[in-house]
């Protein structure tokens, strides 16, 4: 992963803004498209790291951040590591920098009725979780961009062991969904259903675009095929669209190809329209 994504281009920004008050992780920075005045579609970047490490101007910026290329404003957020505070503290700060964007939103030429959600990995789970449970028009967001998310902590394993392409650590005291969680998963299953973006679903949740690699050995390919599944009865099948990416693993350069991402704004682009 690259070491840190090159803003350097970018002339309208804002670095650092607290969106709360309980700690120094409860920061965003904002990035506007060089020309325009908006109000801009906003792009909510959230990093992956296993819920214990990762920063909002990491490597894993760099594919979002093409979007202020195609007129949206792209906002990169930083959340509460596992090792500072369990679950639900960075679901709650994934909410509340929605809910801080929408409230400041003229200052920064914000739609408040375009917000999308974007993320890898962990922020793949983040990302769904903040589509599925946002109830008020402050926290929902009207797409989401989910990148080989882990969903439903408890059947990684099993999943691992059917497929043979991982290993089956997940429910081990110190896996990273068990340290997120604060113990063992299997020792939490309410905890495991409140972190699941899936148990959070209604026919109302936005649409849902969702790539994973056939070859993933962090996260089993099987939590996005899920999901996809779960999103289909609940919401109907235009609600979501699922690919799976041949031979590629937990991330890597064939999601961030030109192609690829020509196929993520295309998404974006339906999805965000029926609200412009």
């Amino acid at each position: 992963m690259p070491k840190a994504a090159d803003t350097s281009q970018v002339q309208r920004k804002w670095i650092d803004l607290p969106y709360g008050r309980q700690s120094p992780a409860q920061k965003l920075d904002i990035y506007l498209p060089d020309t325009g005045t908006g109000p801009f579609p906003v792009i909510v970047a959230i990093h992956g790291g296993g819920f214990m490490m990762g920063d909002k101007a990491d490597g894993q910026l760099n594919a979002p951040l093409t979007g202020i290329k195609r007129g949206y404003a792209v906002v990169s957020i930083n959340y509460r590591m596992s090792g500072e505070a369990i679950f639900p503290a960075a679901t709650d700060d994934v909410q509340a920098a929605i809910r801080f964007l929408r409230i400041n939103a003229g200052r920064y030429q914000l739609d408040t009725k375009r917000f999308a959600t974007w993320g890898g990995s962990a922020g793949g789970n983040l990302a769904a979780w903040a589509g599925a449970a946002g109830r008020d028009e402050n926290d929902r967001v009207q797409a989401v961009i989910d990148w080989f998310g882990p969903i439903d902590f408890l059947t990684m394993d099993e999943q691992f062991a059917a497929s043979g392409i991982g290993r089956p650590d997940h429910s081990a005291q110190g896996s990273p969904e068990s340290r997120y969680l604060g113990q063992a998963i299997n020792k939490v299953p309410d905890l495991v259903k409140a972190a699941n973006p899936a148990s959070h679903l209604t026919p109302n949740s936005p649409p849902f675009f969702i790539q994973h690699g056939s070859k993933d050995p962090l996260v089993p390919t099987q939590q996005s095929i899920q999901f996809a599944e779960a999103i289909r009865r609940i919401g109907g099948p235009e609600r979501v669209s699922l690919e799976i990416i041949e031979g590629a693993g937990h991330g890597g350069p064939q999601f961030e190809t030109p192609q690829n991402l020509e196929k993520v704004f295309q998404f974006l682009e339906r999805a965000l329209k029926a609200h412009h």
